[in-house]
């Protein structure tokens, strides 16, 4: 968590289907189903895009639950990482990136704010939104990618 808001200087081509599946392996999913709808290289800091995809989807298994869906596809300038969950109520959305915010009594709250971190880091935008599902959508614009 230390480094994770520095600013990015190196950014490397980093095959996001790949580094998804990596970060899958990584975190208790349980009976959790990934649908990766996406074949872009971005450039970034491979180990903390890792650590916001795994971030991500922590907080989806442990919000909606070990059979919830995590999809990630394609946005014109970056990539959503969406859950068919219970969402986030509208006027919670800003919050949930803040230091120390969790609806959950076991949480620390760090989750998504080093999400944020990570993105600011690499200069990109975070939006907290609602899937087609009704589920959590993050969306994650400004990113460049590789050729």
């Amino acid at each position: 968590m230390a480094r994770s808001d520095q600013p990015v200087t190196d950014r490397s081509p980093v095959d996001l289907p790949t580094l998804l599946d990596r970060s899958w392996q990584t975190v208790q999913t349980g009976s959790a189903t990934l649908d990766s709808r996406t074949d872009r290289v971005v450039r970034a800091d491979q180990s903390r895009l890792q650590q916001l995809l795994e971030n991500l989807t922590r907080n989806a298994v442990e919000h909606g639950g070990e059979d919830v869906t995590v999809t990630v596809g394609d946005l014109d300038n970056g990539f959503y990482l969406e859950d068919d969950g219970p969402g986030i109520p509208a006027d919670e959305r800003e919050k949930v990136f803040e230091t120390g915010y969790s609806t959950s009594s076991e949480g620390v709250g760090f989750g998504l704010s080093i999400v944020a971190q990570v993105v600011s880091a690499h200069d990109w935008q975070i939006e907290a939104t609602e899937s087609d599902d009704g589920g959590a959508r993050f969306e994650i614009t400004g990113v460049e990618f590789a050729d």
